[in-house]
């Protein structure tokens, strides 16, 4: 059967129809880049202290109420305990003063029974503030972040095998309602229950979006124009999202407006379904012939192009013998059908565990490294931004093994490195901090194209989804990971410097992708190279190759 992309040449890679739907894919992600990372604003923690009720007591016994805590190595008001009010309004009313008269060590002391005072200076209020997640209920802090992330990861994995069902447009607008549908109710939230419930479903939605949106430009896509989609395109369009999370978190303070603010966007995508076509080469897997043909003359039309009588007339004849066999439908158990199949899945999901954990364990610790969040926010994603170029030189030049192998290794060997870095030059932390993220941020945007290119169109997307899927897990545990640095400061660049070294050498027995075009069929898979030992070399490496075989 001719291959796909050779029958659609005559559309050429870059005409009007392509550009359309290149810029309104990209468009499509924007939203994910500021709704994904958005707990880091919705669930910041700011400083607080007991609440002194308005009692009569002296300046100086409502000043030294709070107990002074060492927290590392820096003396801060104590978040969660307070002086006994009755005791301390019994010594004010005596005269008493606090360190002179009366060692505040021998006091007792209690919680804080009459609530929490929060300063606003920087958040004007978060669900911290509004469900009170501290002290008692400090795990419900992170335990929102990680429901937010199981959330990705079953969307991830029903969205993928819908989307093989039903089709690539489907799915993509479903979830893009889904996300701002939850998103807009969770300002009404009168529970913190109810808040992580909604969250739930929300993220059900977000990862599913990028996904869809990305397979559907993969297979829609060819030649460099696939690569720069896949690499810089789709991915620039969520590092735009992303940067513009702390413009809405600065101007919108309260948790309420700032969901208002990230929802609102997602009606403007409405407009987007008539202009955002099906995949035809899902269509085609499905024996939709006719349908995938209209697109691609519509395509033609657009372009100003000519297009043959009949566009797909293999696929005619190969569509007539499916009439007459059973339809075979495939799932996430495909996967693991022969022993070359189900070691490479195993392989890309720890490779992909790996780059999900470090992303997102990174980006959520990337509060950390300014005094204003807003501005290490807005470093944590410009940063991405050269990633997502240097990805797609990379995808266009080099091999994506080595190229995979390359990024993990540098990720980890930089985030070995922080712990040994003295105090006194933290800004060389922060750098290596920061390259370790623009290794990570390289590794996912190769990774998406990797695993798209591996994988044939029936099972494209199950594959990916159930990939990004089983990445939630190491996303989902982050944000108790960054927890126990509170007690090992260094514990969390060592895990995942660990993880990234260890994925680097499992990413050695990947089988090889570039140059290669897309497989249609699970037969065309296996009739590839088998997995063996990454130190042959192979002479069409040895110039560079458009990914797939296209040529502009």
């Amino acid at each position: 059967m001719k291959d796909y992309d050779d029958t659609i040449s005559f559309l050429g890679q870059w005409g009007c129809f392509q550009q359309i739907v290149f810029f309104l894919l990209c468009a499509s992600i924007m939203p994910n880049g500021f709704g994904a990372l958005s707990v880091v604003f919705l669930t910041a923690i700011p400083s607080h202290h007991c609440l002194v009720p308005e009692v009569n007591l002296s300046e100086d016994w409502r000043n030294a109420i709070i107990p002074i805590e060492v927290v590392n190595g820096e003396p801060e008001l104590s978040r969660c305990s307070r002086y006994r009010l009755d005791v301390v309004q019994n010594l004010s009313a005596q005269g008493f003063i606090p360190d002179r008269d009366v060692n505040l060590t021998d006091l007792e002391q209690e919680g804080c029974v009459d609530g929490w005072s929060y300063n606003s200076d920087t958040y004007q209020s978060t669900i911290v503030t509004e469900f009170d997640l501290v002290c008692d209920d400090q795990w419900k802090q992170p335990f929102t972040t990680t429901v937010f992330y199981l959330g990705f990861l079953a969307g991830s994995f029903f969205s993928g095998q819908l989307s093989d069902r039903f089709g690539r447009k489907p799915v993509l607008f479903a979830t893009m309602a889904l996300q701002t549908l939850f998103t807009f109710s969770e300002m009404f939230s009168p529970s913190w229950t109810v808040f992580a419930i909604l969250l739930f479903f929300n993220g059900l939605g977000h990862n599913s979006n990028y996904v869809s949106g990305f397979v559907l430009g993969t297979e829609i896509f060819t030649g460099k124009v696939r690569v720069l989609f896949s690499s810089m395109g789709v991915c620039l369009g969520f590092a735009v999202g992303y940067m513009l999370l702390p413009l809405f978190a600065y101007f919108l303070r309260d948790w309420k407006s700032l969901l208002l603010g990230v929802s609102l966007p997602g009606l403007l995508y409405i407009p987007f379904w008539w202009f955002i076509p099906e995949s035809p080469r899902w269509l085609l897997s499905q024996g939709r012939v006719q349908e995938a043909e209209a697109i691609v003359r519509e395509a033609a039309k657009k372009n100003k192009v000519g297009a043959p009588q009949v566009i797909f007339k293999d696929y005619i004849a190969h569509a007539d013998e499916k009439e007459t066999t059973p339809k075979e439908h495939h799932n996430v158990l495909d996967l693991l059908r022969t022993d070359n199949i189900r070691n490479m899945s195993f392989i890309l999901c720890l490779v992909w565990i790996t780059m999900s954990a470090g992303y997102y364990g990174l980006s959520l610790n990337t509060s950390r490294l300014h005094a204003n969040p807003y501005i290490s926010c807005f470093f944590s994603a410009a940063v991405e931004v050269p990633a997502y170029i240097s990805s797609w030189l990379a995808l266009r030049y080099l091999p994506r093994r080595l190229s995979v192998i390359l990024v993990l290794l540098v990720a980890g060997v930089s985030l070995y490195f922080i712990p040994l870095v003295p105090k006194s030059i933290s800004e060389l932390a922060v750098a290596l901090e920061m390259l370790g993220k623009y290794s990570i941020t390289v590794g996912i945007a190769l990774i998406f194209a990797y695993t798209a290119e591996l994988y044939p169109t029936v099972l494209r997307n199950t594959a990916t989804g159930t990939c990004t899927t089983i990445s939630r897990v190491g996303s989902c545990v982050v944000p108790f990971l960054l927890l126990l640095g509170d007690y090992f400061r260094y514990l969390p660049y060592i895990t995942l410097g660990t993880l990234s070294v260890v994925s680097a050498f499992a990413a050695l027995f990947l089988p090889e992708s570039f140059g290669r075009p897309l497989p249609q069929t699970i037969q065309e898979m296996q009739k590839r190279e088998s997995m063996r030992c990454p130190f042959n070399t192979r002479k069409e490496h040895s110039k560079p190759v458009v990914l797939f075989e296209s040529q502009l």
